[in-house]
């Protein structure tokens, strides 16, 4: 047994070499590093300051063009996984350009049956979570947003 130590030892020292080389390596991959923050075209005419201040905790991040970067947004692969968030979020809905927005039910329904915000993104940004009544809140004054001012709307 005491002859396999020093194979053990060495296995494991060229596995962390390699893990570090590739884990230095992938950070050249240049998907991800992208953080730009297109300009606001034409926000809702949100029906009261609090929903928007729901929406900005829980939505904003991937649904407008107002994200904050965190700082591992910057380390590769978690920067893939963040961009990619941003991206799909944006193109779903994105309360900066309101005017592409068409699925105001649709909005409402992923808020009520709690896929959004997903459960991961809350656990890394606890301002995010809604208690039952800012949930209830958000998806009222949604309601009433999109009532006044339909998405789609010329801008």
């Amino acid at each position: 047994m005491s002859s396999m130590r020093p194979l053990l030892s060495r296995y494991w020292r060229h596995l962390f070499v390699l893990l570090a080389v590739v884990g230095v390596g992938i950070q050249l991959i240049p998907y991800g590093h992208s953080h730009e923050n297109p300009p606001v075209v034409r926000e809702p005419r949100w029906d009261s300051a609090h929903t928007r201040e729901l929406a900005r905790r829980a939505c904003f991040d991937c649904h407008s063009n107002e994200t904050v970067w965190p700082w591992y947004s910057n380390i590769a692969p978690i920067s893939w996984l963040v961009r990619h968030d941003v991206d799909e979020g944006r193109r779903e809905l994105n309360f900066s350009e309101w005017h592409r927005f068409q699925e105001a039910d649709e909005l409402v329904e992923v808020i009520q049956e709690g896929e959004m915000p997903p459960a991961y993104y809350v656990l890394l940004h606890p301002g995010a979570r809604l208690s039952p009544e800012e949930r209830e809140a958000l998806i009222a004054g949604l309601r009433a947003t999109s009532h006044q001012d339909p998405p789609g709307a010329a801008p």
